[in-house]
């Protein structure tokens, strides 16, 4: 059995793991764990800064050797204290963004159990696979407006980071009511896992080191 242990930043992420990707690694006797990242000694959930988060992670490498550790953190809104955040490279390529940064983590934490990982460029990105499972939560016509957005991008992962234009904010603008530790997992179930694969480059190959771990 091969345990992985995956930090996230909320409740919407935590439930992720634990409905939509976890049946699916479990055929392949990968055990995946979530873990809320704390913020302080009563608090679970966000990332306030990496300094919170460095001690939580490496300690949890170090005290379960024998199983793997991994993360589940957005690209948009990272934190200045990140590793690597002030070298980033000049590019408007958001997979280049995201593996530089994930190496910079990795690089820091310095745990051969240790892969590091950031969502592009946030939960909701992968939600844009198929806007079209909005309609039964939020109307046909929010879905066709979600859809529109869709295919001004090369890819869901491709949507603006901008604190106006990320994908949950392009959500919320067109419906309010959007909750993301309600609706967010739900609507990802409704898409299922094979489709958000299909679209979300950078999230397929997290999920693709995962499942290569049993091989190795």
């Amino acid at each position: 059995m091969i345990r992985v242990h995956i930090f996230v930043e909320g409740q919407t992420e935590e439930t992720f793991v634990r409905e939509v990707l976890y049946d699916h690694f479990q055929r392949q006797n990968i055990y995946l764990y979530p873990i809320l990242v704390r913020t302080s000694k009563t608090g679970k959930g966000g990332v306030v800064s990496y300094g919170k988060i460095k001690p939580q992670v490496y300690r949890k490498c170090r005290e379960d050797s024998t199983a793997f550790v991994t993360t589940m953190f957005d690209l948009y809104g990272l934190l200045s204290d990140f590793p690597g955040k002030n070298s980033q490279p000049h590019t408007t390529d958001p997979f280049v963004k995201a593996s530089y940064l994930e190496q910079q983590m990795g690089a820091d934490i310095d745990n051969n159990n240790f892969i590091p990982n950031l969502l592009v460029h946030e939960f909701e990105g992968l939600l844009y696979s198929s806007p079209q499972a909005f309609a039964g939560w939020f109307g046909q016509d929010i879905a066709d407006c979600l859809q529109a957005d869709c295919d001004k991008f090369t890819s869901p992962e491709h949507i603006n980071d901008d604190p106006q234009t990320a994908p949950s904010k392009r959500i919320l603008r067109l419906f309010p009511d959007y909750e993301k530790p309600w609706h967010g997992s739900l609507i990802a179930l409704d898409i299922g896992l094979d489709i958000i694969r299909e679209q979300c480059q950078h999230f397929n190959q997290w999920l693709t080191r995962l499942e290569q771990i049993s091989e190795s």
